[in-house]
């Protein structure tokens, strides 16, 4: 099983940007797509559908807002829109399908760069995030968690710690929400496999166009696993070539 996590910025940007074009060199076998902005009735689904993705849309109420999405070659048993708590369901963050005892969930965390508003809400979502993985882990325990976490954890993560030690995304309670999760039998596939490798990131702020050509980002994508599966991570990477967006994808291959 083969696993991309985007967030495109846009899917309907992406494909203007050869987001197509690339899923045709068959990346991987499952697509998990954060911030859709968009509903499945306004993208040219018909071009991802034609290269053999079945897909399944959890778009939020706003438009253009946020969304989540899964593209998959591989028949889901079951798919189930959203988490049940309400504010998260109205802004489409999260999205989940089953194949066999695995359960693949992707998730589109806020961000709290708008201000303290969105800052506090980021909070109450995390801990009713957790909580909701928790309840779930009791009857599905094999979970793999794709997605745009919003959250650089350590300081190998992000470019500038020392700079951005009050920024949003990098504030000790968010990564001590990271923590809390990888202490309680999570794990980071990407570290997983690649250690204290540095430099690697997967978001790149697009005020200054520089900024991604010096590598000066952030690691705020993630794909996780509970420990039941940690025997059959068999690969994880960054694809930071891919530019459809301010993100580029991450990869995962299991067993």
């Amino acid at each position: 099983m083969r696993i991309i996590s985007y967030n495109t910025n846009g899917i309907r940007a992406a494909m203007k940007k050869g987001l197509v074009e690339w899923l045709q060199t068959d990346v991987a076998d499952i697509i998990c797509i954060q911030e859709t902005k968009a509903n499945k009735e306004d993208v040219d689904y018909a071009k991802i559908e034609a290269l053999g993705f079945e897909t399944f849309w959890f778009s939020a109420q706003k438009k253009g807002y946020s969304g989540v999405a899964i593209l998959t070659k591989i028949k889901p048993d079951a798919v189930f829109y959203g988490n049940g708590i309400e504010q998260s369901d109205f802004e489409g963050r999260v999205i989940r399908a089953d194949f066999g005892d695995i359960t693949l969930i992707n998730a589109y965390f806020p961000s709290g760069t708008s201000g303290d508003e969105r800052q506090t809400y980021k909070y109450q979502w995390l801990d009713e995030f957790y909580n909701y993985l928790e309840t779930l882990r009791k009857t599905r325990p094999n979970l793999i968690l794709t997605g745009d976490y919003n959250i650089a954890h350590h300081p190998i993560d992000i470019h500038d710690p020392k700079g951005n030690k009050n920024s949003s995304g990098f504030l000790p309670e968010e990564r001590a929400w990271m923590d809390k999760l990888y202490s309680n039998k999570w794990v980071d596939t990407f570290r997983f496999i690649h250690g204290e490798k540095t430099g690697q990131y997967t978001w790149w702020s697009q005020r200054f166009p520089s900024v991604r050509l010096q590598n000066k980002g952030w690691r705020i994508d993630y794909i996780s696993v509970t420990d039941s599966l940690q025997s059959k991570i068999a690969d994880a990477a960054i694809f930071p070539d891919a530019k459809h967006s301010d993100h580029c994808p991450i990869y995962l291959s299991i067993k």
